[in-house]
């Protein structure tokens, strides 16, 4: 997976940019088909917010945060992440077709 991190007003430190990747993991371990990921952390004078738009298999989920601290914010980001997609793909899966499997063998 392909992740850009962008920071608003705030240097992205190494222990920000392994903190990111790290979370970010958890999602490709749960949908393989994560492409690419884009976020942005931002700091507004006591807001930390963390915005992130995810790629995978042609769908765009986006999903942003905001806490009083950035580690809380990537935390909550990532957690929204992982309910979105999966909404997303329950969506996609045709339960129509078990269905028609039910009542062709009743």
């Amino acid at each position: 997976m392909q992740i850009a991190i962008t920071g608003h007003h705030i240097d992205i430190t190494p222990a920000l940019k392994a903190s990111v990747e790290d979370k970010f993991t958890r999602l490709e371990r749960h949908f393989e088909r994560v492409t690419d990921a884009h976020v942005i952390l931002t700091v507004e004078k006591l807001r930390h917010k963390a915005e992130a738009k995810v790629q995978y298999g042609g769908s765009t989920v986006y999903a942003d945060s905001v806490e009083p601290d950035m580690y809380a914010a990537i935390d909550r980001l990532v957690d929204k992440l992982n309910r979105r997609i999966k909404k997303s793909k329950e969506k996609s899966t045709d339960h129509h077709a078990r269905e028609v499997n039910k009542s062709h063998f009743a």
